[in-house]
């Protein structure tokens, strides 16, 4: 793909954010005109605008963006076209660390102790899956492990909330970590921003090294490739954004495994061309899903991360589908 297209690519998808933007920023349960946002209207209730559903924006652009990039990363740096934070379990294990924190008791005692948690919980799960990769190159095991590992620290998780002595952490717990971006503050979106800046700048830097891994790892070294380096930048990378952005908003599957494969077949198959892209892809798949929630009938509102487990799993099961089909 050359510049022009790449270009091109990006400027659809940096317009289908600004207008996602506008409308997650006027959609819900009191509707804002959005000629009247881009008006400055005074008849808009700027205090829902700017206290409710702005930062719901910024967080939904956040976390859309590091998990299509870490999905694509993964996917690159794993030659596995199934690979996905959350499918893999490195969500789960964030989710784990976040949760060991809380029943520790250690969460209250600074803003940062329950992202750190997080984060070191989704490096060592990262470096488990790369452990288990190195091992065998055969697709099936492979999710195979990344779905043991899912449910391994799925199962900690359940035990840690079913042993906690107060009953309403333990519901709040169980709603959080269904995934949404419900009430959260510009606080939130401060405390995520400098993770989620950090791990995607150590996972951009990993095109090259991603694209000569696609030729195989010898050839990659032959190209003067420090593979090394690349492990731990994937692992510091990906544990970092997806340990903050499952700190900050529980666990959303599928966008890192969905993204990639929708733009594909516009970048073309380079892993390190479709980086930044998937960066944009996500940000625009996050913002439209939460839009959604917001917009279905009913007096609760459905989790963020239902709706993008109940659009994710049957795109899973195409993709398994189509390549059994294709090894047949």
């Amino acid at each position: 793909m050359n510049r022009a297209s790449s270009l091109f690519i990006l400027s659809v998808l940096g317009g289908l954010i600004l207008v996602l933007s506008l409308v997650s920023l006027a959609a819900g349960k009191v509707w804002v005109p959005p000629f009247g946002l881009l008006a400055g209207d005074d008849s808009v209730p700027w205090f829902i605008v700017a206290e409710l559903r702005l930062p719901r924006t910024l967080l939904a652009i956040l976390v859309g963006g590091v998990l299509g990039l870490s999905g694509a990363v993964l996917q690159g740096y794993l030659r596995n076209p199934l690979a996905d934070p959350g499918v893999l379990g490195v969500s789960a294990c964030a989710a784990f660390g976040a949760v060991l924190s809380i029943w520790l008791g250690i969460s209250g005692t600074a803003a940062w102790v329950l992202p750190a948690c997080a984060m070191a919980a989704a490096i060592a799960g990262t470096a488990l899956l790369y452990t288990l990769a190195v091992e065998t190159n055969r697709v099936a095991t492979f999710i195979l492990a990344g779905i043991i590992l899912n449910s391994l620290a799925s199962a900690l998780t359940s035990f840690a909330i079913s042993i906690a002595p107060n009953p309403f952490a333990t519901a709040e717990i169980i709603n959080w970590m269904m995934g949404a971006l419900t009430d959260r503050s510009m606080n939130d979106v401060l405390l995520i921003l400098p993770f989620a800046l950090l791990g995607g700048g150590l996972l951009l830097t990993t095109g090259r090294a991603l694209d000569g891994l696609s030729l195989g790892e010898m050839t990659a070294r032959t190209m003067g490739i420090d593979l090394s380096a690349t492990h731990r930048r994937v692992l510091l990378g990906v544990g970092i954004s997806v340990g903050a952005t499952v700190a900050v908003t529980g666990i959303v599957g599928f966008v890192g495994l969905v993204v990639p494969h929708l733009l594909r077949p516009f970048v073309g198959a380079r892993p390190g061309a479709l980086l930044v892209p998937s960066i944009f892809g996500g940000s625009a798949l996050v913002l439209a899903a939460d839009t959604l929630v917001r917009v279905l009938p009913g007096g609760t509102e459905v989790k963020l991360g239902i709706v993008m487990a109940l659009l994710g799993a049957p795109f899973f099961l195409f993709l398994l589908f189509k390549m059994r089909s294709q090894l047949a």
